[in-house]
């Protein structure tokens, strides 16, 4: 039996496995228990097939029915003036998904319409709920996802709105954590919620710099302003803030003046730390962005440098931002006369986590011999793709210690994933390097797992050699 049409995967499938379980095995009798040829009684497993294949016809038989014509005993208008679509339904399977049909169709106060407006709703975002109501299939895109989740709380379907969250997780990432942010506040979704802040504390550099900071609302402006894990300099949180406020302009039709932008940032433009800026900082930012008053310029520039400050109205501590941890995977290092040197060869080691991190950088050894400075070139890789690379220097002072190098940006680091982790130096003078590697490291909440990587040319392992830390944020 060949069925072309949804669902008729599953089905041939769940036939082929009935089929199989009461297959005359070596034994001479069936996987169910009954003689070749001889049915004795209905085993357990023969009613939990019966049930299975109820279940399978019943959804591919709704699921010929989805945006059919035929029998439909309701219609929606879906979207708003100008953009509708007009979508043919089945009350009865509508009903039995979700309480809100059920009430809508056959509740106390029901209606007899038979075409419904929906004008919140997208019309595609509205095809993928009753697709997953008619055939249990769920369809995710990401233009239509927000949408989907808005339709899935809206009429009451936990799995769909559970899927969208799940799809928007996998999702997340700088670029679009301020605007996901917004929306999980919307929805309340809490656990979304604690992963967009997780991305933004680590990232925000990125975060309050892309196109979708500029796209949230004055509220959700107002938390992020107030968050005191962020990881990033007041002056940046200040320029940011004025491409929302200009963003904001623009949506309101109003001409893009720092005047105007002071209007619509209202109370958030004193959420912005500004004493803790350097004076330069100030001088060559806020105080030439025209949206402080003369009165306010001057009495941050007297708070920088008069012995009689005055008071402020900007929050005069620092953000903590976030505090890096260290995994160090050597329980020793040591240091001897013909190594570790340095010849433009590659350290490197590969790593993988058992739940979300943002790397920062990583610690290495520095000179056996007396303080030193070092040239090296850090990257990290998945699956042979290049995901972050830095050129810098650091200067060690002779002692066994790790020295940090940093990337520009921390990187997002998904679990259960190997990434491979290098270090180019370039120095005359001996190095420390770490002896009794671990293959497997605790720290704190997160799991590390090491192993060796084929692009290591210098000697570093697992056991032994240079990058003894790893430098991250979780």
């Amino acid at each position: 039996m060949t069925f072309n049409g949804p669902g008729s995967i599953r089905l041939q499938s769940a036939l082929r496995d009935h089929r199989n379980r009461h297959d005359v095995n070596d034994h001479g009798g069936s996987a169910c228990g009954n003689r070749p040829g001889v049915r004795l009684y209905p085993c357990l497993c023969c009613c939990l097939c019966v049930l299975s294949l109820i279940s399978i016809f019943f959804f591919y038989r709704n699921a010929l029915m989805f945006n059919n014509e035929h029998m439909a005993d309701v219609h929606f208008i879906v979207g708003p003036p100008g953009e509708t679509q007009r979508v043919p339904a089945h009350k009865y399977v509508l009903a039995v998904g979700s309480s809100v049909f059920g009430a809508m169709f056959y509740g106390d106060l029901a209606e007899g319409q038979s075409e419904i407006q929906i004008p919140d709703v997208e019309p595609a975002a509205f095809l993928i709920l009753l697709k997953y109501m008619y055939s249990d299939e769920i369809q995710m895109e990401a233009d239509t996802v927000l949408a989907t989740l808005y339709a899935a709380k809206k009429y009451i379907v936990p799995a769909l709105a559970k899927a969208c969250v799940s799809f928007l997780e996998t999702s997340l990432e700088a670029r679009n954590a301020c605007v996901l942010l917004s929306q999980s506040r919307l929805f309340e979704e809490p656990d979304l919620t604690q992963r967009c802040w997780e991305v933004i504390d680590a990232q925000a550099n990125l975060a309050l710099r892309s196109e979708g900071f500029c796209e949230i609302d004055w509220p959700t402006l107002e938390i992020i302003l107030q968050r005191d894990s962020l990881n990033i300099r007041e002056v940046a949180i200040f320029q940011a803030m004025l491409s929302w406020a200009s963003a904001e302009c623009r949506r309101q039709g109003l001409a893009v003046t720092p005047r105007n932008q002071r209007v619509v940032l209202g109370k958030a433009l004193y959420l912005v730390r500004i004493p803790s800026m350097t004076l330069q900082e100030f001088a060559d930012g806020a105080a030439q962005s025209d949206v402080l008053t003369l009165e306010e310029t001057r009495d941050v520039f007297l708070w920088f440098t008069a012995s009689n400050k005055p008071t402020l109205e900007f929050p005069l501590g620092k953000r903590t931002g976030l505090l890096p941890q260290r995994c160090h995977r050597f329980q020793s290092s040591a240091y001897r006369s013909n190594q570790w040197r340095y010849r433009g060869r590659c350290d490197s080691i590969q790593f993988a986590v058992d739940r979300r991190i943002f790397l920062a950088g990583l610690g290495l050894y520095g000179s056996s011999g007396g303080k030193a400075e070092y040239s090296v070139t850090i990257e990290l890789k998945r699956q042979g793709t290049v995901l972050a690379q830095n050129l810098t220097k650091f200067l060690s002072d002779g002692s066994s210690s790790t020295f940090s190098v940093w990337f520009e940006h921390p990187v997002q680091v998904e679990q259960d994933t190997f990434y491979t982790v290098s270090a180019v130096l370039d120095g005359n003078e001996l190095s420390y390097f770490g002896q009794e590697g671990m293959t497997e490291v605790q720290c704190g909440k997160v799991t590390f797992q090491f192993q060796c990587s084929s692009d290591s040319t210098n000697g570093t392992g697992v056991q032994g050699g240079q990058i003894p830390e790893v430098v991250f944020y979780c």
